[in-house]
């Protein structure tokens, strides 16, 4: 190739990667408003063993990958509308919500965070956790008081209303359902 050609290429190139990093914090989702695209819903409490957040609605520029593709999540970690939380055989995840609601996460579970609009001063408050398998045990925080707090599962989808669910959902699809009580 020659000296002629390159230079222009290189310049496509670098307008590309400009362009690119630009839009590096959009998600694909449209239905979702800009903040609620790149601002954090949640944060990592706890991790044991392998967890893996995935963010598909993210669009992320990175020059350099990690060698397998893949990197486990962390104490400090943030969490966004749309990711996807799994766990290893051996790993287990706290998460904490903005609107205070906190899920344990078991081994072997996944759980999707589809949906979560939560403003403080708001009474249209909305969440939707899928669960698709592995044990969970969570609190409800102000969206449930204040909106709509659903949980989905493989046989139907709970509306929590200020309560501490454990749901377990086994490897045949069965899903088992209780309320913690509180001893006072």
């Amino acid at each position: 190739m020659s000296a002629r050609a390159i230079g222009p290429l290189a310049g496509v190139y670098f307008a590309l990667c400009v362009l690119l990093s630009g839009s590096a914090w959009g998600q694909s989702n449209a239905q979702a408003t800009p903040d609620q695209n790149v601002n954090p819903i949640g944060k990592v409490m706890t991790v044991a063993g392998v967890v893996h957040i995935d963010h598909p609605a993210a669009v992320i520029v990175q020059a350099n990958f990690p060698p397998s593709g893949d990197v486990p999540a962390k104490v400090g970690d943030f969490v966004y509308r749309g990711d996807v939380i799994q766990t290893g055989p051996n790993g287990g995840l706290g998460v904490t919500f903005t609107d205070g609601s906190s899920f344990n996460v078991s081994a072997n579970a996944k759980m999707e965070i589809n949906d979560f609009v939560y403003d403080p001063n708001g009474h249209a408050n909305s969440s939707l956790m899928s669960l698709s398998k592995g044990t969970f045990t969570f609190i409800a925080g102000n969206i449930a008081h204040t909106g709509d707090m659903k949980v989905d599962t493989p046989i139907g989808t709970m509306g929590i209303r200020g309560t501490a669910p454990r749901v377990e959902i086994l490897e045949d699809g069965t899903v088992k359902f209780s309320t913690l009580i509180e001893h006072k």
